[in-house]
């Protein structure tokens, strides 16, 4: 379940139990790359396996001319096995 799942009022909902130390975001607003996002974070993910995914958020925006596509990753990298 997203942090922000079911909050259309535009609040920023937190929850204790999303615990993350890193953040990557994906976005695209042309047609061609809105189609490839969701390849692109799949491809992302496998070649950072070693990152464990806490939440995914999706988020459309769009104006008169252009729609943009937004899906932010977090994850919690362990710190210690990366001194190593």
């Amino acid at each position: 379940m997203s942090a922000n799942q079911g909050n259309t009022s535009g609040q920023l909902t937190l929850r204790r139990d999303v615990k993350f130390n890193g953040v990557k975001v994906f976005s695209a607003t042309m047609v061609a790359d809105r189609d490839q996002l969701g390849e692109k974070v799949s491809a992302w993910m496998a070649s950072h396996q070693q990152y464990k995914v806490t939440d995914i958020v999706v988020t459309q925006s769009s104006d008169e001319a252009f729609h943009c596509i937004a899906i932010t990753v977090f994850y919690w990298e362990d710190v210690e096995s990366r001194r190593k």
